[in-house]
């Protein structure tokens, strides 16, 4: 039996007709064939067909026999114990089963706890006096697939739940007075666009198989893509009549390889082999053995076969490794393909007595309209540290000068440029622009910071009350509530009246939700010439990379400014893709004057309108020696490095900072200046910013780092 064909008021577009991305849709044909797979995730760029392929997959998924009105799509002749539906089903003749679709539910990102996880059914406790549950999202997709599109940016509190729900395949109430569970199986299936930021590591990790696309590159294939889409959209019913054939068959593969699934062998062999391959490629968690031993034997069922060969793992391998090996922040996920080709093709010799793959050489898994290049893939750590800072690389001789000019003729160092010499400070503002790779950042011990709030930082993310999402925790009375707390307002009007439920207003309570309270951390980095002095950018790019690494591990939205020259730049406007500000960072010039004044303007102005818009915590990471020589121009607003305003600008850096401590935004001043005569401006900047203060006279590439734990109540 095929499940019923969309109408015309909610049309899919077959699954069928999709041109390219072969791996994509073996991806979902294996989940359609082996449901205990646990999902798929699909990352690419917008108008890839992420979603059109997502959603096509039910119509190749058989349907489900369930109770007529079962909330809980219950396995029939199995109710559960909550479900009255399915219990009175079970105890007296009723009416007979039905046949309907898989169910495939979508989960808004803004979707409240109540309508995901379930809550106190309120007309029923209204009617009856009685506490009952009225499922959620949760509850729907039990034995069918839960939806989420960009689900990088679904809320914290929604992705612990499915972090057990995804494991455990049930999901435990204890919320409103009431403790239940119920099953729920599902297949979650997952879009996103790393535009957007990444995903939590503990749900990546949760997600059977991900596939990398792209929009197809050969004008003919595009074409072709275009074509369909526009037939589909004059005429759904008549399109997908036409591909209705080519559907069918898709179908009797799915059911065919569903039969033959509890019959395919893996032998010991290769099961051992599988661990092999995740020890080579660096899979952190034992999911991905598990989950690469399901997909080969679920691949061979697809193929028509009984037995598991090397064939299989190899084609599931692309699938289920990649975002498990990933081990940095800012290392490209992937496999190395030749490096996997090698192990497979050892692996067949071994297992297979060599002559055992001929027939699986026409038959190798489709290759990916994007597979990873060699250099993207990496082959290694080496490999990827050479990339770190290719772009706009300093010339030799560049670097040779500099590596001369940091060592005095004692063979001892020493700066550049003596820090109380105004001529000097010239002299390093008109050297030639450089670029300096930024060294490796390594763990380093908590730093606590306090700042113009006033609150020590440490933890993962700010702890918010009285959210609009996030985890409800307490009830307070109020004659006009936004999130109406039903447990509390019925226990209010029993308590009130005992043996009779009458509510007023008077017992009306709203939720408290807990939230977490996203951070935005604005970097300003001095890029001016005196930066250049000892090759110091080194070190500060080494520190950045250290914050960036913190950031992105809590999801915080980075920004980067960065002053040299006559003003101030702002390189990477807010967000959540740290690797954005780590390669803006990475190919950032060092060279000319220091216009610190306009860079504490624009870092203000960017962080109310940042936090603001985004409901934000700002908090400000300086790192400057302080000395300011470009000043702005009260007429015009601008900076100015005339002469005559050389006096201005080290007083108007200190308003300004004065000005990030009366908006109460948190800050941290690292210092950079060094050698033996030195100014001390950017500690009296941080006293100004009301900042923490941390002088870096040690500073090495390889041996610091920073990172910043946040906690802004």
């Amino acid at each position: 039996m095929k499940p019923p064909m969309s109408t015309s008021m909610n049309p899919t577009f077959p699954f069928a007709a999709i041109v390219g991305q072969d791996q994509l849709k073996l991806a979902l044909m294996l989940c359609a064939v082996n449901p205990a797979l646990g999902g798929v995730l699909i990352r690419g760029d917008k108008g890839t067909a992420k979603s059109t392929a997502a959603r096509g997959l039910v119509q190749l998924l058989p349907p489900l026999a369930r109770v007529p009105g079962c909330p809980f799509n219950c396995l029939p002749g199995i109710p559960l114990a909550i479900c009255s539906v399915c219990t009175a089903h079970a105890s007296a003749a009723a009416e007979p089963l039905v046949f309907s679709a898989v169910p495939f539910i979508n989960l808004p990102l803004g979707a409240t706890e109540d309508r995901v996880l379930g809550s106190l059914d309120f007309e029923r406790a209204l009617a009856n006096g009685k506490k009952a549950f009225q499922p959620g999202l949760l509850a729907a997709a039990h034995r069918g697939m839960l939806y989420i599109d960009e689900v990088n940016l679904l809320a914290d509190h929604l992705v612990d739940a499915l972090l057990d729900v995804a494991a455990m395949g049930h999901h435990t109430v204890e919320r409103e007075g009431l403790t239940l569970s119920h099953p729920a199986q599902i297949t979650l299936l997952g879009t996103m666009n790393l535009e957007e930021g990444e995903l939590r590591p503990q749900l990546l990790d949760r997600f059977a198989m991900m596939v990398e696309v792209g929009a197809p590159a050969e004008p003919q294939v595009r074409a072709e893509v275009v074509r369909r889409r526009l037939a589909f959209e004059a005429d759904p019913n008549a399109f997908a009549a036409v591909w209705e054939r080519d559907s069918e068959v898709l179908r009797t593969q799915v059911v065919d390889a569903r039969a033959r699934l509890p019959e395919v062998a893996l032998s010991d062999a290769l099961q051992l082999f599988i661990s092999e391959l995740c020890c080579e490629f660096g899979a952190t968690s034992l999911r991905a053995d598990i989950v690469l031993n399901k997909a080969a034997r679920t691949h061979a069922a697809l193929a028509g076969r009984n037995r598991v060969d090397t064939t299989d793992i190899a084609a599931c391998a692309e699938l289920v490794l990649p975002h498990r090996r990933r081990r940095k922040p800012f290392e490209q996920t992937g496999l190395d393909r030749s490096k996997l080709e090698q192990m497979i093709d050892a692996a067949r010799q071994d297992h297979e007595g060599g002559d055992a793959g001929s027939d699986e050489t026409a038959a190798k898994p489709p290759a990916s309209n994007d597979q990873a290049s060699p250099q993207r893939s990496g082959q290694g750590e080496q490999a990827g540290q050479q990339d770190l800072g290719e772009p706009g690389d300093a010339p030799t001789a560049n670097r040779e000068q500099s590596a001369q000019a940091d060592t005095a003729s004692d063979g001892t160092p020493q700066d550049d440029f003596p820090a109380a010499d105004p001529e000097h400070t010239e002299q390093a503002a008109a050297l030639p622009e450089q670029v300096f790779n930024a060294g490796s950042a390594i763990d380093a011990p908590t730093l606590r910071l306090s700042g113009g709030t006033g609150d020590g930082i440490e933890g993962r993310r700010s702890t918010a009350q009285h959210t609009t999402r996030g985890a409800y925790r307490d009830a307070v009375a109020t004659a006009t509530p936004k999130h109406l707390a039903i447990d509390a307002t019925l226990r209010h009007a029993v308590l009130r009246t005992p043996g009779e439920l009458n509510v007023t207003r008077a017992d009306l309570h709203e939720k408290v939700r807990i939230g977490q309270q996203a951070n935005l951390i604005l970097l300003v980095v001095d890029a001016s010439g005196s930066m250049a002095a000892r090759r110091r950018m080194e070190a500060v790019k080494a520190c950045v990379l250290g914050l960036l690494e913190d950031a992105y591990r809590r999801r915080d939205q980075v920004g980067v400014i960065a002053f040299r020259g006559e003003r101030a730049e702002l390189v990477l406007a807010p967000t959540r893709n740290v690797e954005l500000a780590n390669r803006a960072l990475d190919a950032l010039p060092t060279g000319g004057r220091t216009p610190l004044a306009d860079a504490l303007q624009l870092t203000l102005r960017t962080a109310l309108t940042t936090s603001r818009a985004e409901q934000l915590k700002p908090l400000v990471v300086l790192l400057s020696d302080g000395r300011g020589n470009v000043a702005l121009d009260s007429a015009l607003d601008t900076p100015s490095a005339a002469p005559e305003h050389a006096a201005d600008a080290w007083q108007q850096s200190l308003q300004s900072g004065a000005q990030l401590a009366e908006r109460r935004i948190a800050a941290l001043v690292l210092d950079t200046e060094q050698g033996v005569i030195r100014l001390g401006r950017a500690a009296q900047l941080a006293q100004a910013m009301q900042a923490e203060y941390l002088p870096l006279d040690r500073w090495s590439a390889d041996t610091l780092a920073i990172t910043i734990r946040e906690r802004l109540n």
